[in-house]
């Protein structure tokens, strides 16, 4: 199977991009309040048409649909560029990323889902951290109408996409046997939680990272992350907080990252430490 094709060797930042990304999003919906009841039915009706685009804004940043970073221009070495099939017809890239082969963590591979801007070579930083710091393998999968998937994004579409990245871990003869630990972040997140709620008696999902919405409760065997920004003005610490009092598993890890942001909380210190620690305790030799 081919690759996709290369792209620019000049990839902007992850952050440069989804900070430009949620502000003009914030855009369509810094909407002030208006007494009249006319003007308020065509705002509602303009949200109405454009929410898929608000909640699926594929193509921001500019080019995200074309210009896709390899692992390569992040000094990555061992990957795969994949295409993989989905049930109802359409083709996702992905990126299979191998960390150290023989490393305490070769046999785990945490599975990414990303925020709703964007694409996963957007998110290689955060990957290239995952295999060198953690020591794991990263497998990222894009979307439909995202980056070089086709399709387009929709609520059913993500979930199948999702169950196609899992399965297509199963049936891979080299991560057949792994454990596997399913990362989410924004959009993602309630992507993850949906997948292991799905999926969390298989015994192989030994662990989700920033789950999301209100099916949390029904978690009961998979132990969780949640990595808040104090500063998150997107997702407020007070909703990831809730969550994380809602969770029934009986292995949940609050982590807040005082200084972060919705887009910067990976720079925070302790933000990858944490998550190594979570990887040591659920995929490692002694389990929580």
């Amino acid at each position: 199977m081919s690759p996709p094709a290369a792209t620019s060797s000049h990839p902007s930042s992850y952050l440069e991009q989804t900070v430009s990304v949620f502000s003009t999003v914030a855009a369509y919906l810094r909407v002030p309040a208006l007494a009249s009841t006319g003007v308020a039915a065509v705002l509602t009706s303009l949200l109405y048409f454009k929410q898929k685009a608000l909640i699926y804004p594929s193509h921001m940043p500019p080019n995200a649909r074309t210009d896709v970073p390899r692992p390569s221009q992040f000094g990555i070495k061992d990957f795969e560029e994949l295409v993989i099939p989905t049930s109802d017809g359409e083709k996702l890239s992905a990126f299979y990323i191998r960390g150290p082969r023989r490393g305490r963590y070769s046999k785990c591979t945490m599975i990414m889902f990303h925020g709703n801007a964007g694409n996963i070579g957007h998110r290689l930083p955060i990957a290239r951290m995952l295999i060198n710091y953690v020591g794991c393998n990263v497998f990222m999968v894009e979307y439909r109408g995202y980056g070089l998937s086709t399709g387009e994004p929709d609520e059913k579409g993500l979930m199948i996409d999702a169950q196609t990245a899992l399965d297509y871990l199963r049936e891979r003869a080299e991560t057949r046997d792994h454990k596997l630990i399913v990362y989410g972040q924004s959009l993602g997140g309630a992507v993850s939680i949906r997948l292991v709620q799905r999926n969390q008696h298989s015994g192989d999902i030994v662990g989700l990272v920033w789950p999301s919405e209100a099916m949390i409760p029904n978690i009961t065997e998979v132990p969780i992350l949640f990595l808040s920004g104090l500063q998150d003005e997107i997702v407020p610490p007070s909703h990831m907080r809730k969550l994380y009092e809602l969770a029934t598993t009986p292995t949940k890890i609050w982590k807040p990252l005082p200084g972060g942001d919705h887009n910067s909380s990976v720079l925070e210190e302790g933000y990858f430490e944490a998550v190594s620690e979570f990887v040591s305790n659920t995929a490692g030799d002694e389990k929580l």
